[in-house]
């Protein structure tokens, strides 16, 4: 389970970085969204999924009974989605703008659109 997850990591980062190579705009904010799932899954995978119990220590122990699942990928995994929403819906609005301004979300376009201005 572990292969399919780095090999699906994989193929995400592949598409991502396709989709960011592109000269539309859209283009290359859904690949910067696909770049940011592809790193969550990496983490998760490098996790090394477990399936144990939650972790948790009963009372009186200083350490958790048994297998247990790692806590610390979940929560750099949840982390990590409050700043990739966080940098998806920046970078929508500074799209957006430009595509109001200038009338156009090409690259080359824009870079033309400005050189003019």
């Amino acid at each position: 389970m572990d292969v399919l997850f780095a090999l699906l990591a994989g193929l995400l980062t592949a598409a991502a970085v396709w989709l960011l190579l592109d000269r539309s705009l859209v283009r290359v904010l859904f690949g910067l969204a696909l770049l940011g799932n592809a790193a969550n899954l990496a983490i998760f995978a490098a996790g090394r999924l477990t399936a144990g119990k939650p972790p948790l220590v009963p009372e009186g122990m200083t350490a958790p009974v048994g297998e247990v699942a790692n806590a610390l990928p979940q929560a750099l995994i949840l982390t990590a989605i409050v700043i990739s929403f966080g940098l998806f819906a920046f970078a929508l609005a500074l799209v957006h703008r430009a595509h109001k301004d200038l009338g156009t979300a090409d690259v080359d376009a824009l870079a033309e659109a400005e050189g003019k201005r």
